[in-house]
Parts: structure tokens; sequence; C-alpha cells
């Protein structure tokens, strides 16, 4: 369990990760040396899993961003775990999800352009033997960033 200063620091530092001891003690009103000692907690329990930065995906050449619902033809445990190892050797599939509905997994994707997202979609996923369907969103405008979690 969490209380309200470590939910406080966690939001602090989900707004900026390189707040400093001595600073995420004056947003807590807290010695350096506890806050401090708060973070390492929150990290040695895993609530803070790693730091790290942002990028702007356009500045870097990623100009189309897709959701990519796939739906799989054969549910066995092999070829469950065949489809997420491929997901996993695909650095343009930046999240999965396993879902309930219609679709056995949503990816969101970025890729440099249309055809690069083409050549993934009809050349990497629907090949696999698992796979039977894919839709595909590409995303006109991202209105909102990834937000920090609630606290």
């Amino acid at each position: 369990m969490i209380d309200h200063t470590d939910a406080r620091l966690l939001e602090a530092l989900q707004k900026d990760a390189h707040l400093t001891a001595q600073e995420l003690g004056e947003v807590l009103n807290l010695s350096p040396s506890q806050a401090g000692r708060r973070r390492q907690r929150l990290e040695a329990e895993g609530l803070i899993q790693g730091y790290s930065a942002r990028l702007d995906p356009t500045k870097i050449g990623l100009t189309v961003q897709a959701f990519v619902q796939v739906t799989l033809g054969v549910h066995g445990p092999e070829h469950g775990r065949g489809f997420v190892t491929l997901v996993g050797t695909r650095p343009e599939i930046i999240s999965a999800w396993t879902l309930t509905g219609d679709a056995d997994y949503l990816l969101r994707i970025y890729c440099k352009d249309l055809s690069a997202l083409n050549t993934l979609i009809h050349e990497i996923l629907l090949p696999h033997p698992a796979v039977s369907r894919v839709q595909s969103q590409i995303v006109m405008d991202q209105f909102k960033r990834d937000a920090p979690l609630p606290t």
C-alpha cells in the first residue's frame, strides 16, 4: 500500500523523473534523505519500474501511428506464444495488449510512412500461421499525449 506522500512522490516523478532528492523533499515537505529513501523503497518494491526519455515521434521520422487489431484463427498455446514472440521482435510495435471481444490483440505501432505500415501488416503479421484477420486504424491526430498514471 502507498500513502498520500508516496502518491505525491509518484505523481511528481511522472512529471519529471530528473527530480533530485532535494527537489523531491521540497515538493513533499520532507528532508532530502527522507524523500530519497521513499523513492528507493518505491523502486525496490517495483512501483517505479524504470526511467525513460519521451521522444517526439515525428522529429525522429516516425510519421504514422496506428492501432492494429489482430484476430487469431488458431488458439492453441503454441500459436499464441509464437505470435507474442513475433510481436516482441518488431521495434515498430511499441505496445501490445491481449483483449476480450472480437480481436485477440491490440498493437500500437509507429512507422516512418504508410508503405512501412503496409509492409508490416502484409509481409509480417498476416503471414503468421495463427493470424486470421488484421484490422488497422491510422491515427489522424493525437490530441492528448500519453498521460501519467493517476495515483
